[in-house]
């Protein structure tokens, strides 16, 4: 399973990360990418979870 984290966003005082994770489907096989924002802490909790 590829994975990669991409840029920081800065909103105001709150720093903000986008993860993008490449996900594959059970039923099909085909792969898809599942985005999130959250705060940079959380990444490699997000990353790690199937």
């Amino acid at each position: 399973m590829a994975k990669k984290s991409v840029g920081t966003i800065q909103t105001g005082a709150k720093r903000l990360t986008k993860a993008i994770k490449m996900v594959k489907s059970p039923k099909t096989g085909a792969y898809t990418f599942v985005e999130a924002i959250m705060a940079p802490e959380n990444v490699n909790d997000f990353l790690k979870k199937k």
